[in-house]
């Protein structure tokens, strides 16, 4: 029987609690509208990247405009009453009071203003952060009211990883510590680090939740898909490394087979061997 042979080697092992999580977005968000009207155009679409600030689409602003018109005239027209008043005032002919009342008023004209003038700015829907727009909720010419979900974006640059680890490895962990992942879909490998620790334990359940930060992720399945999370729980440092495969169980007792050489020939030695920590390989 022909058999592979492959060296001993010394080299460091370590024991990992696996989970399986979801790979989400670190920030993800309905892009609402803040007045109503009619949209009047879309700019972004499924798919597309956007900077923060950046306009997604116009609601007909005809109306908005109007009344900002009229406020910015009310205003013009309490300066000049207010300027007025303190001249009489200043030459003791008015009291107190009516000087207080119209600058009052003065005060409310110029908060409508603003108050119109913020309302005209919203029918420009901007971006809240960059990211991609992930699901439009409406079409051109559409009416819409406020508080209505227009868009859904995602930020994708940096992903999350939330696992529910057992209590009992509540020492093995901490923030910044590396983790392995394996996308589902794809087998690709990542690196991540844990980013925050839950300090409380889920009385149901006896698990902590772990987040999990993904900095860098390869371009190919979506987030979204799933991965297997390994967390290192122990490590051994200069392990006698064999292959996984070459242990062998033998009623209860686990024996590896060792190559030695004699007389140019090749023979198999058998030997008991206490098996410590394991990985893939």
């Amino acid at each position: 029987m022909a058999v592979a042979v492959e060296p001993a080697a010394l080299g460091d092992i370590a024991t990992y609690y696996r989970a399986t999580a979801s790979l989400d977005p670190d920030k993800r968000a309905d892009v609402l509208a803040r007045v109503s009207g009619v949209i009047e155009r879309l700019v972004a679409e499924e798919g597309d990247r956007v900077t923060e600030g950046q306009v997604l689409l116009y609601v007909v602003d005809d109306e908005y405009r109007h009344r900002a018109t009229m406020a910015r005239v009310d205003l013009e027209k309490q300066e000049a009453r207010l300027a007025r008043a303190q001249k009489i005032f200043e030459q003791g002919l008015s009291s107190a009071e009516d000087f207080d009342a119209i600058r009052t008023d003065r005060a409310s004209a110029k908060a409508n203003l603003d108050l119109a003038e913020l309302e005209l700015s919203y029918t420009n829907v901007r971006a809240p952060f960059t990211g991609y727009v992930v699901r439009r909720f409406v079409d051109q010419g559409q009416t819409v009211s406020n508080g209505t979900a227009l868009y859904s974006l995602a930020d994708m640059d940096r992903l999350l990883a939330r696992v529910f680890i057992p209590a009992k490895e509540f020492r093995s962990i901490r923030p910044d510590q590396p983790v392995q992942l394996v996308v589902t879909s794809t087998g690709d490998r990542l690196t991540g680090r844990i980013d925050l620790v839950n300090p409380l334990v889920d009385p149901e359940s006896g698990t902590i939740k772990v987040t999990v930060e993904v900095p860098e992720y390869p371009a190919g399945p979506p987030p979204g898909d799933f991965a297997e999370v390994r967390n290192v729980t122990a490590s051994r440092p200069a392990a006698v490394l064999v292959p996984r495969t070459a242990v062998v169980t033998e009623k209860g007792e686990s024996v590896i087979y060792v190559a030695l050489a004699e007389d140019e020939s090749t023979i198999a030695e058998r030997r008991l061997v206490e098996v410590g920590f394991t990985d893939d390989d």
